[in-house]
């Protein structure tokens, strides 16, 4: 009944899906690629969840390297990981049929706004919070895991590295939604974002709750990880979030062409590594990450030589240019 009902939630998404899978096969009607053989119907919906992650990844990941908060991803990686254990220990116990992945959202998004809190309660910095919630979040994963109750162990690499054969259509579909609640809402508060990252003091004073918007951000920040969990897995999921920013702050002058940027960087990470992955019978989630890495040498390289030709050096992931200061009216809501 709890399924019926949430397939019927989601069932827009289910068609989105199904229109996917057919445009792919028109594709490979053109390309003949053999990775996208309609007898691969996995390797379309790792394909569909690797370009969202693409976009909602460096998206909010520029925020956050902005803030110098790039570990974050690594906490909540932890604590979803946590909240995945929590989802198979609940299916074995009581037999609820509900996908990890969920649990896995609950989960990150609590220790989210626990690292927040313990921030501003203890005065305490990021780092330690982090440190704190990533510690507590693993700890509570391996115990349940260690336990065993109904073979738990068993698959749990696939949520470790990632695996591109294992995402389902309702964890496609899952996804998805996360997409379209993570750009709506950067969509709606982007300026206010833009103007804690970059000066929380003034933001404060003029009016904007910056403990309210920190809080968004970081619980953006788990829907991203919990999403991207699914090819990368909790080992590598914060590579996402920052190493595309990373190679994206050696080209861009702005902060808007920044995000610009890092997204098609990140496509190009995720859809050259997929197809690495899928002919090389490699692991896809560390492939994607050696070839996003690869693209950030690249990048340093030519901010190299652009110095050497211009004179002009690439600003400073603290200093990057704001083409727009948010307006009065966007501050109070």
């Amino acid at each position: 009944m709890q399924q019926g009902v949430f397939e019927l939630l989601l069932s827009p998404l289910f068609w989105i899906l199904e229109a996917w899978y057919w445009l792919l096969v028109q594709v490979y009607h053109v390309t003949g690629l053999e990775m996208l053989s309609p007898d691969y119907r996995f390797m379309y919906r790792a394909i569909l969840v690797g370009l969202c992650i693409g976009i909602v990844a460096p998206l909010i990941g520029t925020f956050l390297v902005h803030r110098q908060l790039a570990l974050i991803g690594d906490a909540l990686a932890h604590t979803a990981f946590a909240g995945v254990a929590v989802g198979l220990f609940l299916n074995a116990i009581l037999d609820l049929g509900v996908s990890p992945y969920l649990t896995a959202v609950v989960v990150a998004v609590i220790a989210a706004l626990v690292i927040e809190l313990i921030s501003e309660v203890t005065d305490a910095y990021n780092d330690v919070s982090m440190a704190i919630v990533l510690s507590t979040g693993f700890a509570l994963g391996s115990t349940l895991i260690s336990i065993n109750a109904g073979g738990l162990s068993v698959g749990i690499d696939q949520y470790l590295f990632g695996n591109l054969s294992t995402v389902s259509p309702t964890n496609a579909v899952i996804l998805l939604a996360l997409f379209v609640a993570i750009v709506g809402t950067v969509a709606v508060t982007r300026n206010q974002l833009l103007y804690v990252t970059f000066d929380e003091t003034a933001a404060a004073v003029s009016g904007l709750s910056v403990n309210w918007y920190n809080r968004i951000l970081v619980m953006l920040t788990a829907l991203v990880v919990v999403g991207a969990m699914q090819i990368m897995g909790v080992i590598l999921v914060a590579a996402m979030l920052v190493v595309p920013v990373a190679a994206a702050s050696q080209l861009s002058r702005s902060f808007t062409e920044s995000i610009y940027v890092s997204i098609v960087l990140a496509e190009a990470a995720v859809l050259l590594g997929i197809g690495v992955a899928y002919y090389g019978r490699a692991t896809g989630g560390p492939v994607i990450v050696l070839v996003a890495v690869g693209i950030y040498v690249i990048a340093v390289l030519a901010g190299k030589v652009r110095t050497a030709l211009t004179g002009q050096t690439a600003p400073s992931t603290g200093r990057i240019e704001v083409n727009r200061a948010p307006s009065t009216g966007d501050k109070h809501e």
